[in-house]
Formats: structure tokens, sequence, C-alpha cells
């Protein structure tokens, strides 16, 4: 009998919740964007809500602009395989390969031959979920990289993020402590995320595409995320969680830079404003209020939100004092409150922003999806660590836990040699006062930041571990797989193909094509999270004793050769008549 998680271990995309909407260009022609969507399993081209909210998305902010622009929803099969061999107790069959192998390398071919062959005068944005992320990220290397602006993933099964992986010398992964983040890393909460449930395209990004690439993984989505969801919600949610919404405002800015074009459709912000008053700013406060208010009306004329803080020494015992948070702050409460503030006090001439800037960051309610700002305006330099204890360490790591919140110091030209660290590991800039205070506030502005890459407060995962124990091919030719584990279930994925999941230690395999390379993948389950994937490559096995396993496994292969079975399904609702649908 199939169990229960075959139906959670779908190879491509599902259908997630919301209206089709009507395409908002004509196919008449070529335009100067040519966006090409390529959909999960078991859509229907031209008919899939991931395109038309990925349509959608974009739609709304190129309406603003001059060019011409066109939608495509590429014409290749996105297999939903309906028919699957009988699963009994372990037992697997490997023959009824090439389906989903086939539709992946359709999709490959079809997407090469209408980026380099068609609308020679266009660019190029290309969207892929799930299976469509697949073919994308397979045909990177082969497409003509003038032509594109940016490519984006969504859900991919494929996906490779070397910050993400651990081992017992470095049991925290690189990504949780928001270190050597991959470039292409757009959205990917998980700091444990590795490579994609079906292994890894590597390189994931070749070096043409270097800053035209981007992916977006969901929380807990098991065909990208290490996370195990039984539910398989967060892969079929990228709708839902405003990916699309997100990624579009991204492609949007890299779309009016190829065109140098401005760029005048803003992400919300969220600007905390600290202005340093003690004494020494005396001669400068005036200037650095104009500063402040300046902020703060292109912050609310953007639709974003502002909150006003004021801090000292903590030796003269003055607390940072909040004004106004986002919640409360005006434009006629945030002038009210600055003018208020006076220079005054301070003893020596470090101050303590270190302490001020935590705390405002720690107790203001963020938004999600905002680009969060802190700007400093200070004439002085800083305790180093604070006299409360608290270190610039410290305040790094907040700003990125929380999404992250850059960091901006406007200062004296003297001073700016000791904001470095501090704007730098904060995405942030040192402002000059002597500056041209309109271009820097604009460029703060601009910004795209408005979901987290990583979230470093993920918890460490309870991994599950496999060990392949022996391998043998038996006189009637089935290929035999045994192993040792701690996990619930193993999924049995080959070439590609997810077989299917078993509670069994032993697996047989028959009807192996060994023309085929015949990589066996096996991944261990737990409730919440997958292990480590182990593989083995079936075409070097013989008798019993002979097992081979490859103990980093080999995703390059994978690349070249696709093969597949049939996949697991799930029914759709119960008004399709009782289909059987990926």
């Amino acid at each position: 009998m199939i169990k229960k998680i075959l139906s959670i271990l779908i190879i491509a995309g599902m259908l997630a919740t919301g209206l089709p909407v009507q395409a908002l260009a004509a196919e008449t022609g070529c335009a100067d964007v040519e966006f090409v969507f390529i959909r999960g399993s078991g859509e229907t081209q031209d008919e899939g809500e991931s395109y038309h909210a990925f349509q959608e998305a974009m739609s709304e902010k190129m309406s603003a602009l001059s060019l011409t622009y066109n939608f495509r929803d590429l014409d290749y099969p996105a297999v939903s395989v309906t028919d699957v061999g009988t699963l009994v107790g372990a037992f697997f069959s490997g023959g009824e390969s090439g389906t989903f192998g086939d539709s992946i390398n359709a999709g490959a071919e079809e997407l090469k031959r209408v980026v380099n062959t068609t609308c020679s005068s266009s660019k190029f944005v290309l969207a892929g979920y799930s299976q469509g992320a697949m073919v994308i990220s397979k045909t990177l290397g082969e497409l003509n990289t003038d032509k594109i602006i940016y490519a984006a993933t969504f859900g991919d099964p494929k996906l490779y993020l070397p910050e993400g992986k651990n081992d017992l010398e470095h049991p925290i992964p690189a990504a949780c402590y928001n270190r050597d983040l991959s470039d292409y890393r757009r959205y990917v909460p998980d700091c444990f995320a590795y490579e994609g449930i079906l292994g890894s395209y590597r390189p994931y990004e070749p070096e043409a595409f270097i800053g035209k690439l981007g992916t977006w993984c969901n929380t807990k989505d098991i065909m990208c995320s290490n996370f195990f969801n039984p539910s398989i919600e967060d892969h079929v949610s990228y709708i839902r969680d405003g990916l699309y919404e997100d990624a579009s405002r991204y492609i949007f800015d890299k779309i009016t830079t190829a065109f140098a074009i401005e760029n005048a459709y803003y992400s919300p912000h969220d600007t905390a404003i600290l202005i340093d008053s003690t004494g020494s700013m005396g001669r400068f406060i005036k200037k650095y209020k104009e500063r402040a208010i300046e902020f703060a009306i292109q912050t609310f004329e953007k639709g974003g939100r502002v909150a006003l803080y004021d801090y000292r020494d903590l030796q003269e015992l003055y607390e940072p004092r909040q004004h106004c948070d986002f919640e409360t702050c005006t434009l006629e409460l945030f002038v009210a409150e600055l003018n208020e503030i006076l220079a005054s006090e301070g003893g020596d001439e470090p101050e303590s922003l270190l302490s001020a800037a935590y705390h405002a960051m720690d107790e203001l309610d963020w938004k999600m999806g905002a680009t969060k700002s802190l700007i400093i305006l200070t004439d002085a330099s800083y305790h180093l660590p604070d006299i409360d204890g608290i270190s610039l360490i410290d305040v790094v790591e907040l700003s990125r836990r929380i999404d992250p919140v850059n960091i901006y110091v406007v200062t004296e030209p003297e001073n700016s040699e000791y904001y470095v660290e501090l704007t730098e590991q904060t995405d942030g800039k040192i402002i000059l006062s002597t500056e041209e205070f309109e271009l820097a506030a604009n460029e703060i502005h601009a910004r795209y930041d408005s979901l987290p890459r990583v979230d470093i407060d993920t918890d460490m995962p309870n991994k599950p571990t496999l060990t392949i124990t022996d391998s043998w091919i038996d006189e009637s030719g089935q290929t035999h797989v045994t192993f040792d584990t701690d996990a619930r279930e193993v999924t049995v994925i080959l070439s590609d193909a997810i077989l299917g999941s078993t509670a069994e230690h032993e697996i047989i395999l028959s009807d192996i094509d060994h023309s085929h390379e015949n990589l066996l993948r096996l991944v261990p389950l737990s409730d919440s999270t997958r292990g480590d994937a182990v593989e083995i490559d079936l075409n070097t096995i013989g008798g019993r004793g002979s097992v081979e396993v490859i103990e980093e496994p080999v995703t390059e292969v994978l690349r070249v050769e696709a093969p597949a079975v049939a996949e697991p399904f799930i029914p759709l609702a119960p008004d399709t008549g009782g289909k059987w649908r990926h």
C-alpha cells in the first residue's frame, strides 16, 4: 500500500490557492522585456496560478514604464505522472524511467531556443517554480547571458547553498552566523539549507550570471530547505507568503538599471532615527535636525514609518530615550519631539551609541517585509564596548537577526574612521555631513531588502542519519540495498525521480537499465527535518558485499542524465471527479 508520505514528496509544483488574472500584455511580436515563466508539475500552460501571480506582480510595476513587455509560460510538458507501480514493503520498480527526465530536458531545450534564438533585440527575465526552477538551474550555463536581465528560482529541488553545510567539526553552518552567504540567496530563512531534496546543480550560479540570479525557498519547503513539513504547505505557499511579490521588487530594480531608468517604485521602509544630544553637538545639532527631518519626510512620502530616539553617555546616567515609535510617529509629532531635544552634558567624548542602537532595534516592532534602516546622527566616537557591556558584535548580530537593519551614520569627516566596521557589517554606509544629503537619502530609500536572506534564530535541527551496510544484485537481476538509520522514513530517489518512501531498512529495485546513469539517493526523514542524503552508484555494484557508497553525493552527474520513473501523487479536490494529479 502506498504510504501517506508519498503524497508529501512531490517533485514539482502544487497548485496554490488564488484566482487567475488576465494577461496584461499580448504576445504579438517581441518586446523590450520578455518575461518567461516555467511552471511546476501538473500546471496547465497559461493557466497556472504561480504563473499568474508572478505576472500580476510584475505587471503592476511595469505599467509605470514606457517599456514594452510580454509574458509567456514556457511551452514544455511540466509532467504530472498519473500511474505508479505498486509499492509493497520495501520493493520499488525502477523500470518506468524517462517521463520526468524527458520533461526537464524538453523544458531546457525550449528555454534555450526561446532565449538564444528568438527576439534578438529583447532582454529576458526568467522565473521558475519547482520543476520549472529545475529547468532554469539546469540550463543557465547554456543561455546567452547578455540577453538576460535576471533569473529567479522558487522552491528548487536542486538548490545548492554551500553556506548551509554542517559537519562534526562545524555543527553550526556559516549561514547561521549570516556569513559567507551566496549572492543569489534572496530569501532562504533556513540557515541549514544546503542542497535540495534531489541533490544540487553545481555550480548553481555560473560565473557569467553573478548578480543575475536569485533564489527563494520558503521556510520549511522540503524541496529546498532542511525542514520536513508533512503538510507540504510551505512548498505550495509561494503566492500566499508574497514571495513572487518580493521577487518582483528586486527584478524591477534590475530592469530599471538595465535600461537606465529611474526606479520610482519603492518597497516599504521602517526608518529609526537616533540623534546624539550631548553637549558637543551644540554647534551641529541644528544642521543634524534638518537632516533628520529630511529623512522623515522622504520616508513618510514613500509610505514608510519613522521612529525617533536621542542618546548621550551612560556614564552621565542618561538612558536612550524614545520620543515616538513606528505606530505613534506622524511627521508633525516627529518634528515637535525633535525640536524638544537639546544638546547638553555628555562628559567624555565617546558616547553610548552601541547601547542606544541595540535597545532601539530590540524594542521597536519592525514590519515584516519592510526595508529597515537605522540612521545615526553624531559628531563623536563611541564606547567599544559600551558602558553596559554591549559590544559591536552584539549590535551587528541583532541587526542581522531582525532582517537586517542597515545602519547608516551621518557624521563629521574626521569621525568617519570610527564607523567603518559598524556600517560595513550591517550593509549600511557612512554619510559625511559635507555630502550632498539628498543623494544619500535617495540611495537609502531605493534599497530593496524586503525579506530576510536568512533567519539566524533557526534552532539546530536533530537530523536523522543513514549508513548503507550492503548492496548486491541477486540471481534474478534485482538490486538490493540495505542500510542502518534512525530515521522515521527514508525517501528513495533514483536519478532525480522520487520512487517513494519506506520505513524498512532494505530496498529492492527491479528493471534497472544499466545503460543509463543510476545514482540511488537515500534521504532520511524525521518528524520535522531531513538528514544528509547518501548516494550509491547502482552501476558499480555486483554480487553480495560489493557496496560502494559515495560519501559526497555526485550531483554533477545528475545534470547530464535525468531519467525518472513515475512519481508520487495526491488526489485533487473532490469536485475534480476523483482524478489523480500532482
